[in-house]
């Protein structure tokens, strides 16, 4: 008994001996005070080398022991494994050293926690679809191509016949450079291949414009793999392209306000180009700014950054095809900024001294209270009011500060090291347009509006005229792109989302902030703000996004690999003119200054709603307003400027909400503007001239 019994301690110590015989030792370092700059050094004892790495971090290799590019202040997690398949975890994290890299690392559960809700995936949630990205096959390619190159390529051999099957590792073709010689091509799963050129065939010639444009011009076979292949991170963790919840709350809501309001995105489009240019201007209607000052404010606040860097991140995860889902994103969201925009006027207040309050905080609060719902619509609109306050001073503040600096220090390297004194430079003059109120901001977002669009809509056209021979590959790029999207670039779900999502983010369209600016305009009838509103996503997304995303897509660049945002569509435009960086630097300031002064507008009214109305409390919230223009162009914040970014989605919720029982009202209203544009009983300008001019 007692031999039985030695036997199996002596068992359990050496199970536990060897469970304990691979150790890790983890070194974290912080070379610096600026954020996302740490390191963990891990060392592994015991075991049987060679070693797999996976940490949480999605973009450390496995076989780095070596993570780099770490928020400090957070736990990471290693899980080691050897050989023989011993697996050991640990945790670690980088210490903060400033007070950047506190924030920093405080703000990124939230951020973590914001994005799990906003991005929930409900259709993966039951099973409808798998969300995790599959190749069934790859395209056989160029070894080492990039988007660029300026080489010629032949297929010299294949090595494999057509239709025969290839084991992992093994040699496909050869391939002939003429700067390089001979490159073998490695098959890099077991499969069957596909040839799709002969032998001695041009794969790619940096030469014809064809092979320019052409999606996938380096390709020259496919692998049609045995087994389904995971695509994953090169953590190892499997990539998704799932179907955000945000994106379909916004997306279904355009589509039936489209439908609801009888395709008035359509319908009325010539009109809002009357009332947008003054036909309809009523000089003695109650308000302060005109339906044109109107469309320049909201235009200001939503044409920026989104539509430069927005949509070349677009075009780098889906391809061309994305362009097109982008296009109908801001076709649909037309009707959306219609619906808002008439609620956002009819429920305006006009105080004794003029100023007006206008918005959801307004519609979401009286006009649910008209419906026997007065608490929810106190808890929508301060709600509304709380995540508006929050990104004006996030997104619409700080950020726009924080990527104009970095933008003009790219270019201008003379400015690099004075982001503090740009920040003073930028608040001073926010802090004078501001102070005036929204007539003051509405006269500089006239002129700069027009201005800023002009200059970057004239270099899009220089680009595309240069490169119009592009014309048919490019359009029938973006077509196939739309709808045969190879996996690679998520297939055709993830080429919708990506498209959808670029562009409800950047028109804005269903946030209700634009309702704000247009609750000030001098009218008597509230639909005929929602017409000119309707103008703003078709000028934001689909003429200024489908530019940036021709110019992208005609210099050939949509195929280059690792670069995205505004240096990807830099060098699209230098691409054509060498010296454009330079004056999309200037544009972007613009556009980023613009936003700060509208937004400025946005979170006053918002502040105001929560605080008071009081002056004190105006010139509270300006305050802090251009203080937070400094500190964004100053420091860098990371997940502080993600969280309040997220700020402008969250919007949405209770604005939609309140719009879908509203939106049977907006339509009778509607209707009855219709009907008295119909019948000549509005006022317009010309006919108004002609009756004075009657003796």
């Amino acid at each position: 008994m007692c031999k039985y019994l030695f036997t199996i301690i002596l068992t359990l110590n050496l199970i536990n001996l060897q469970a304990q015989d691979l150790e890790i030792i983890t070194t974290p370092g912080n070379p610096t005070k600026l954020i996302n700059d740490g390191y963990i050094e891990a060392e592994v004892k015991g075991g049987t080398p060679p070693y797999t790495y996976q940490w949480s971090n999605p973009s450390t290799p496995m076989d780095a022991n070596r993570a780099e590019g770490l928020v400090e202040g957070i736990h990471y997690t290693l899980t080691v494994t050897d050989s023989e398949g011993k697996t050991a975890s640990t945790k670690a994290k980088v210490k903060s050293q400033s007070v950047t890299e506190t924030f920093n690392g405080a703000f990124t559960p939230l951020v973590e926690g914001l994005t799990d809700f906003l991005f929930w995936d409900p259709f993966a949630a039951i099973g409808i679809y798998d969300p995790v990205v599959y190749n069934k096959s790859k395209n056989v390619e160029i070894p080492g191509w990039k988007a660029g190159v300026k080489d010629q390529f032949t297929l010299q051999e294949w090595k494999i016949g057509n239709q025969q099957h290839v084991n992992k590792g093994d040699t496909i073709a050869t391939v002939l450079s003429q700067n390089d010689g001979a490159i073998a091509v490695v098959a890099p799963e077991n499969g069957t291949i596909k040839h799709s050129i002969k032998e001695g065939a041009v794969i790619y010639d940096a030469q014809n414009t064809e092979d320019l444009i052409e999606t996938n011009a380096h390709v020259f076979g496919k692998i049609k793999y045995d087994e389904p292949v995971i695509l994953t991170h090169p953590n190892g963790d499997p990539q998704t392209h799932p179907i955000p919840f945000i994106v379909i709350w916004l997306v279904v809501g355009a589509a039936f306000f489209t439908f609801k309001m009888g395709f008035i995105n359509i319908r009325g489009f010539r009109h809002a180009i009357g009332l947008a240019t003054g036909k309809y201007d009523e000089p003695d209607a109650p308000g302060k700014i005109s339906h044109f000052q109107a469309f320049a404010t909201a235009t200001s606040a939503t044409v920026g950054l989104g539509n430069i860097a927005g949509v070349a991140i677009a075009i780098s995860l889906g391809g061309p095809g994305a362009t097109f889902w982008i296009i109908i994103a801001g076709f649909l969201g037309m009707s959306s900024k219609f619906t808002e925009c008439t609620l956002g006027l009819k429920y305006r207040h006009i105080a004794k001294d003029g100023k007006i309050f206008g918005g959801p905080m307004n519609y979401l609060k009286h006009g649910l209270e008209r419906r026997n719902m007065k608490n929810l619509g106190k808890v929508l609109a301060a709600v509304f009011a709380i995540f508006c306050v929050a990104f004006s001073f996030g997104g619409g503040n700080m950020f726009q500060a924080n990527q104009s600096y970095k933008i003009l220090a790219t270019q201008f390297p003379v400015l690099e090291g004075f982001g503090f004194w740009v920040g003073v430079i930028l608040a001073i003059l926010v802090g004078v347009v501001i102070i005036g109120g929204i007539e003051s901001i509405a006269k500089v977002t006239e002129k700069i509006v027009p201005f800023m669009a002009g200059l970057y809509i004239f270099g899009a056209l220089v680009v595309i005229f240069v490169n119009i021979g592009n014309i048919g590959q490019a359009f029938n790029a973006i077509w196939d792109g739309a709808f045969n999207a190879t996996a690679m670039k998520g297939g055709f779900i993830g080429v919708l989302v990506v498209g959808f999502q670029r562009g409800v983010f950047s028109n804005e369209a269903g946030t209700g902030s634009a309702a704000i600016a247009h609750s000030a305009v001098k009218t008597n009838n509230p639909p005929s703000e929602g017409f000119v509103g309707l103008l703003e996503p078709f000028v934001d997304t689909i003429v200024v996004c489908t530019l940036t995303a021709l110019v992208i897509i005609f210099t050939g660049k949509h195929e280059a690999q690792g670069m995205g945002g505004v240096e990807l569509t830099s060098q699209a435009f230098a691409s054509v003119i060498s010296w454009f960086p330079y004056l999309l630097a200037i544009a972007v300031l613009l556009f980023a200054f613009s936003s700060m002064v509208s937004w400025s507008y946005y979170g006053l009214r918002s502040w105001t709603y929560l605080f008071g109305k009081s002056k004190r409390s105006e010139l509270a919230y300006k305050l802090v307003f251009v203080v937070f223009v400094v500190i964004g162009a100053s420091i860098s914040l990371g997940a502080v400027l993600d969280f309040s970014d997220m700020m402008i989605l969250s919007m949405s919720f209770p604005n939609i909400i309140g719009l879908y029982i509203m939106s049977g009202e907006v339509r009778n209203d509607m209707n009855s503007y219709l009907k008295k544009l119909k019948n000549g009983e509005l006022f317009k300008k010309d006919k108004a001239n002609k009756e004075e001019a009657l003796p």
